[in-house]
């Protein structure tokens, strides 16, 4: 049997027929089909795909960057086959290693998804995390997730370009909003790809951990890192909460050692080793798949992080749903640090509660 923590010098496991609902995250599938389900949305998809030219991108790549191949970056090249063949994925994307400091990875297209990787990224990982990189690119275009981020990148670009007209831009801003939402869960859920692909948790985490603290290896501690995750999600102040919300929205990948945490929990959980043992859904059964179940799945989802979380702003909005007849003078005192009313958002009945006990890069918007 294979395992996270064995050395990397070992066969990895195939996975002949794997579907991608294997590892996607359930919000992930879930807010991508509420996405495709907005209105208007098939008809943006289609104009983005007229007026995006697949051509005309790769032959700047062509022309700007370095293509991996056999004569190229040969050990990237082998990472984006190798990857292809593990996750069973028959058409190999193509792979260009881009001169930027950055540490950055993405994947677009419209038909055929190219993945792109900067020198600062290449320079920063040793091969087994830059192997979870390649993977977690190759996971999004095996899910079709190349498409929405090119239309992002689009949207993106648009608004920029019409910021002088405010009204002109709504309808594009509220797109990208939901777009940046479904994009910070897909990260999540390619980095299980990138883990499937390598079969190495600690050097997944190490590349998580590197584009938080860069190359000091030797400063840093996964552990430690995984610590800090576990403190941003425990805040006990509803401010806390309030501003990791503001934090987020603008950004389209989840923080890193948000990402991290969430790695190794979906190992703990038991469904990476199962996936390893080859009990994974298959490509062939994805048609029966409804959009009905993906629903489901990602209300599941939130439904047991909400049961489970110690969030302070989620137990004010379970008191509303409640009626809990002190709500208002808690959400009045959030941000003046009164205790008055039943408490500081931090120290409140949990009772009153029903406690029961988010490119591959950072989280900017460059991949």
């Amino acid at each position: 049997m294979t395992d996270a923590n064995n050395s990397p010098s070992r066969n990895r496991t195939r996975f002949p027929g794997i579907s991608s609902r294997a590892y996607e995250h359930p919000a992930d599938r879930s807010a991508l089909t509420a996405l495709r389900s907005m209105a208007g949305f098939d008809i943006v998809l289609k104009k983005m795909a007229g007026l995006f030219s697949e051509r005309s991108i790769r032959l700047l790549f062509l022309a700007t960057a370095v293509r991996a191949s056999e004569q190229q970056f040969t050990d990237i090249h082998n990472m984006v086959r190798d990857a292809a063949y593990i996750l069973d994925l028959e058409e190999v994307p193509t792979l260009y290693v881009q001169q930027d400091p950055i540490p950055n990875a993405f994947c677009i297209g419209m038909d055929k998804p190219i993945i792109v990787v900067t020198t600062g990224l290449v320079d920063l990982m040793d091969e087994e995390e830059l192997r979870s990189v390649i993977g977690h690119e190759v996971g999004h275009a095996m899910s079709g997730h190349a498409v929405y981020r090119t239309m992002l990148l689009i949207l993106t670009r648009l608004a920029t370009a019409l910021a002088w007209l405010p009204l002109g831009t709504i309808a594009i801003r509220a797109l990208i909003l939901a777009l940046l939402e479904w994009f910070r869960k897909s990260e999540l859920s390619c980095d299980r790809a990138g883990l499937l692909v390598g079969q190495d948790l600690q050097a997944s985490q190490r590349a998580l951990m590197k584009l938080a603290g860069g190359a000091h290896l030797a400063e840093m501690n996964i552990d430690a890192f995984l610590k800090q995750a576990e403190e941003y999600r425990n805040t006990s102040d509803v401010r806390d909460s309030v501003l990791k919300v503001l934090a987020v929205l603008p950004q389209s990948h989840p923080f890193t050692a948000v990402r991290c945490a969430e790695l190794k929990e979906w190992v703990e959980s038991g469904d990476y080793e199962r996936i390893l043992e080859g009990e994974y859904p298959r490509r062939e059964d994805d048609r029966s798949s409804s959009i009905r179940e993906e629903f489901k799945k990602g209300a599941d989802h939130y439904a047991d992080k909400a049961k489970s979380s110690s969030d302070p702003l989620l137990g004010i909005l379970k008191d509303v749903a409640g009626g809990a007849g002190d709500v208002g003078s808690r959400l009045r005192n959030v941000f003046t640090g009164s205790r008055s009313g039943g408490g500081d958002g931090g120290n409140r009945d949990e009772d009153n509660r029903g406690n029961n006990g988010d490119s591959w890069s950072r989280s900017t918007d460059d991949q």
